[in-house]
């Protein structure tokens, strides 16, 4: 049995033409190369698996390559490129920073740079995962890595520039390598299943290519676990199967049921898929990625942006179609926030079913409001009948109460007019009249709603005696409220009232407040005025005193507004501190006998400790 090589080591590129992805890269390298112009260090970064590495041994070859082409790519035919293919050539060295990052090593490294190429122009020393060094080593490589012999040539490769001291970044000439294109990824796949006489479906390479996100080498990776599950044939059911990857099909399916508002088949193909391993945030991610496709089809100018094989572009499209750009938009923004919230979820299946029940009625909240939106159209177009016209309409209503329809007449000119005392009902004949056009389209767009707008003679809104009844209850308001303004309060009601409201109080602080308070009525308004806010505040606490007045006075929209009067400042009346002499001498009028006493004794009182 022949050794295995991987198709990442296998296929790895040889030249500059064959890396994927990186041309721009590619490019400068070579015309810094035709130019003389090649730095001496090089920081090669960007995410794994897409050429990082390569590129640096490729460059080093074709430096040290003694026959290089006219495009500059090294010859593979030379001693120095046959050397370095087996891993022999003493002119290029590779060094792991994650397993070599200490002082010692960059030390051992300074030690390899003093001696010369034993053949060919440069020496060539590739640091991988650079950003691994300790941050000593970092500070003994930096003087090497600035000044380095005319010979020596740096090649630093990383997935985490950030990570890279700002004095390193300073030294070398940065290349940012990009993730590769999902149709890049496609192409090589495609050439490796032709070189190895395997047939692949264009679906299951479009599948392989997303899943690995960029990265060539873990396409590769995948394509070698389903090229030895599915031996000379790799279809589309093997990739989702090995993959554990949720097909499209279910989201087709899910949001067909949500724009048809069925909630049943939609939670049972969420259980379905539950029952399949998929967890709920893997569906609803998923889901928001359908949603976001649909989306851009909505947009022909960024159809680029939907990595598709064109076979379901069309089904994204047909679908499209169908689902409004607000029921998408809604679905998305409910898919966010329940892929959010979902970690703190405690039943997580209930969660993603709640997100999907929310989705399925979006489409028929949307027709609710296109249903409302054209009845209150139609409504406003309808010509006002008053008048002569009243009697003409009362004369051509046919007999038995039976409806007619409406007609639009373009000799009736719409008139002005307002609301007396009552509506009268024959002044809206047209009110109930519907025609066979509103008849079918309500029909045709009530179908899923969970009202039935095809009903006739159910009104869902208030009716004409409704609407008699309020305009009488509007109208009686008002009188009440233009009687209770041409009432007058006088100033010795409200101060009789305020007074008998505060004898009745058994807190003296209310009392005191309330007797200080000066009153004054302004426009019907009761204006008290006090010295300070302590005050304002025990007053507005009493909102029984608010009652009291509204209720002796007759006027239940009485208001009272309290000012802080600056000039009635509340004055509080401390009790004064004696000192020891006046004690004295009250007491003495208490008892007259202690001043004697105080005399037979030659005590002095006056005296303060």
């Amino acid at each position: 049995m022949s050794q295995f090589i991987v198709s990442a080591r296998k296929y790895r590129p040889l030249r500059f033409a064959d890396v994927v992805g990186q041309e721009h890269v590619s490019h400068t390298l070579k015309n810094a190369i035709k130019q003389n112009t090649l730095a001496h260090a090089f920081l090669f970064c960007g995410p794994r698996g897409v050429g990082k590495t390569t590129c640096a041994r490729i460059l080093a070859k074709v430096l040290n390559c003694k026959n290089v082409t006219e495009d500059t790519e090294p010859c593979n035919t030379c001693e120095s490129c046959l050397s370095f293919d087996k891993n022999a050539s003493l002119n290029i060295i590779e060094l792991d920073a994650a397993s070599n990052n200490s002082v010692e090593h960059i030390r051992s490294l300074n030690e390899q740079v003093r001696f010369q190429p034993q053949e060919g122009a440069y020496k060539v020393f590739i640091i991988d995962e650079v950003h691994m060094l300790s941050s000593s080593a970092f500070n003994a490589f930096l003087k090497t890595l600035e000044e380095p012999p005319s010979y020596a040539i740096f090649i630093l490769a990383t997935t985490e520039k950030h990570k890279i001291i700002p004095t390193i970044l300073s030294r070398c000439q940065i290349f940012d390598f990009r993730r590769i294109k999902v149709e890049g990824i496609i192409g090589q796949l495609q050439t490796i299943c032709e070189n190895q006489g395997i047939s692949a479906d264009e679906d299951a390479l479009h599948l392989i290519a997303t899943k690995a996100d960029g990265a060539l080498r873990d396409a590769l990776s995948i394509f070698d676990k389903l090229a030895s599950f599915g031996g000379k044939n790799i279809s589309y059911q093997d990739v989702i199967s090995n993959l554990n990857i949720l097909d499209h099909d279910y989201f087709f399916k899910v949001v067909d049921a949500l724009l048809m508002g069925n909630i049943s088949e939609v939670l049972r193909i969420f259980d379905e898929i539950q029952q399949k391993g998929f967890e709920g945030d893997a569906f609803l991610n998923g889901l928001a990625e359908h949603l976001r496709n649909l989306l851009v089809c909505h947009h022909q100018s960024i159809h680029y942006l939907l990595e598709l094989t064109e076979q379901i572009k069309s089904l994204y499209t047909e679908q499209a179609a169908l689902a409004p750009a607000d029921f998408i938009l809604s679905a998305l923004d409910i898919a966010n926030e329940y892929d959010v919230n979902y970690r703190m979820a405690k039943n997580k299946r209930l969660h993603i079913e709640m997100a999907l029940i929310k989705m399925s009625y979006l489409n028929r909240r949307t027709e609710e409001v296109n249903v409302l939106s054209n009845t209150e159209k139609k409504n406003e177009n309808r010509t006002p009948v008053t008048g002569g016209r009243k009697q003409e309409l009362k004369a051509s209503r046919p007999p038995g109460g039976e409806k007619i329809k409406a007609t639009s007449d373009p000799s009736i000119e719409p008139t002005n007019f307002s609301i007396k005392n009552e509506v009268n009902n024959e002044a809206y004949p047209l009110a109930d009249a519907r025609s066979d056009q509103e008849d079918q389209t309500l029909s045709t767009i009530g179908e899923g709603l969970p009202f039935d707008l095809k009903k006739k003679g159910e009104p869902r809104g208030p009716g004409l005696n409704t609407l008699n009844h309020f305009v009488r209850e509007v109208e009686k308001q008002f009188e009440e409220n233009k009687e209770l303004e041409s009432l007058v309060i006088s100033l010795d009601q409200v101060q009789s009232i305020w007074d008998e409201y505060g004898e009745g109080q058994s807190s003296q602080t209310v009392k005191a407040v309330l007797q200080k308070t000066k009153l004054d009525v302004i426009n019907n308004a009761i204006v008290a005025k006090v010295g300070s806010m302590i005050s304002k505040s025990v007053i507005l606490q009493e909102v029984n005193l608010i009652e009291d007045l509204r209720a002796k006075l007759g006027l239940p929209r009485l208001t009272i507004k309290i000012d802080i009067d600056e000039d009635s400042v509340d004055v509080i009346d401390r009790p004064k501190i004696l000192t020891t002499k006046e004690k004295f001498e009250f007491m003495c009028t208490q008892n007259p006998q202690l001043s004697s006493f105080m005399d037979k004794f030659g005590l002095k009182p006056d005296s303060d400790i």
